[in-house]
C-alpha cells in the first residue's frame, strides 16, 4: 500500500540529515502498514457472553481508537474512505525539519479544529461511560486524539498519543494552550476562514482538513511566541515519535490493575495500541477486540467480535442489564 501525500504538489520534503531521512521513511511504513484479516471472528454472541463476562469479572482496561469515532463525523485510518484513502498525515520529522511542511499543516489545523470542536460523542462514549460508572472498567486508553471520551464524561482516561488543547515549539519547549496559538494564527490571517470552503468530509482524525495549494499558500504561519522558533507542533504523538515514558509507565499501571484487556474501534495497527496486547498476553490477562474491520492483534485475542461498535456496546450494556 502506497499512499499519497494530502496534496500532491506538495513536493515530499528533502531531509539532509541521513538519520532523520531514515526515521521519516520508518514512520511511513508504519502509516501504511495494511491489516488483513488473519482470524476467524467469534460468533456474535459467543463473543457477546465473552465479553460480558469479562466485565463481570472486571474490572476492564478499555482501549479505544478511531472507529470509536466514526459516528460522529470523524474518520478513522485504515477502512475504505478513511484517513489514509486521502492521503498520509505528518511525521514528526517534518515538523522537526521542514517549514513547508509545518506552514501546511497550520493552515489546514487552523481550519480543521474547527471542524473538530464541533463534533459530539456518540453512543459508543456514553456507553464506555455507563460502564466505568458500574465499575466495570478501570479505564479508557485512548489512541484518539479528539477528546470525546472526556467530553462524553469519563473520568479515567489517558490519551496515549495526547490531545489537539496544547501547542509545543520543538526548539525551546514552550508549550501553549491552543485557543491562544489560533487566537495569534487568526490575527495574523484575517478574513482567511472566510475563503475556504469546507465540509464534513473533508475532517481528518489528526485536526486538519483537505485545502488546495492556493489555500495553503496564502496562509501566514505565526512563530513561537518565547523563542520565535518555527517548529510548532500540537501536542499529539505523531507517526516517527515515541509515547513519553510516564504515559507509558501509568498505562503499564493501569493494565496491572486490571483484569482484561478490550480493545473497541481499532485495529490496533500503531506499535503503541498493540504493544498493549502484547503485555496483557505477557501477563495472562484475557483479551477482546471489538471491531468493525481486521486488526493486526486479531490472532492475539481471546475474541473477535467482528461488528460495529456502537451496536455492540449496546448489547454490552443490555446484557447487563445497565
Amino acid at each position: 500500500m502506497t499512499l499519497r501525500k494530502e496534496d500532491a504538489s506538495f513536493p515530499e520534503p528533502e531531509f539532509t540529515d541521513p538519520a532523520v531521512e531514515l526515521a521519516h521513511r520508518s514512520a511511513i511504513r508504519s502509516i501504511e502498514r495494511v491489516v488483513h484479516e488473519t482470524a476467524t471472528p467469534t460468533p456474535p454472541q459467543q463473543a457477546l457472553d465473552f465479553v460480558t463476562d469479562l466485565l463481570r469479572n472486571g474490572p476492564a482496561l478499555v482501549v479505544t481508537g478511531a472507529g470509536v469515532s466514526t459516528a460522529s463525523g470523524i474518520p478513522d485510518y485504515r477502512s475504505p474512505g478513511g484517513r489514509l484513502s486521502k492521503g498520509r498525515p505528518m511525521t514528526y520529522q517534518e515538523f522537526a525539519h521542514s517549514r513547508a511542511s509545518v506552514r501546511r499543516y497550520w493552515a489546514r489545523a487552523f481550519v480543521g479544529i474547527r471542524q473538530m470542536r464541533a463534533t459530539s460523542p456518540n453512543r459508543a462514549h456514553f456507553a464506555l461511560v455507563e460502564l466505568e460508572r458500574a465499575g466495570l472498567i478501570s479505564g479508557i486508553i485512548t489512541q484518539n486524539v479528539d477528546g470525546l471520551h472526556t467530553q462524553a464524561g469519563s473520568r479515567n482516561v489517558i490519551a496515549l498519543h495526547g490531545d489537539m488543547e496544547h501547542v509545543v515549539c520543538l526548539d525551546c519547549g514552550f508549550k501553549e494552550t491552543r485557543t491562544l496559538f489560533d487566537a495569534r494564527l487568526g490575527r495574523a490571517n484575517p478574513g482567511y476562514l472566510q475563503t475556504v470552503l469546507v465540509d464534513d468530509t473533508m475532517i481528518n482524525p489528526d485536526g486538519d482538513v483537505e485545502l488546495p495549494e492556493e489555500a495553503v499558500r496564502a496562509f501566514t504561519m505565526v512563530e513561537c511566541s518565547q523563542c520565535g522558533g518555527w517548529r510548532m507542533k500540537p501536542d499529539v504523538v505523531y507517526f516517527g515519535e515515541n509515547v513519553p515514558r510516564e504515559r507509558r509507565q501509568a498505562v503499564g499501571e493501569w493494565l496491572d490493575a486490571s483484569t482484561s484487556l478490550i480493545a473497541v474501534g481499532t485495529s490496533l495497527a500503531v506499535m503503541s495500541g498493540y504493544r498493549l496486547v502484547l503485555d496483557a498476553r505477557a501477563a495472562g490477562k484475557p483479551v477482546a477486540v471489538i471491531n468493525g474491520g481486521p486488526g493486526r492483534a486479531d490472532t492475539k485475542a481471546d475474541a473477535v467480535w467482528r461488528t460495529d461498535v456502537g451496536d455492540a456496546l449496546d448489547a454490552i450494556l443490555d446484557a447487563l442489564d445497565i
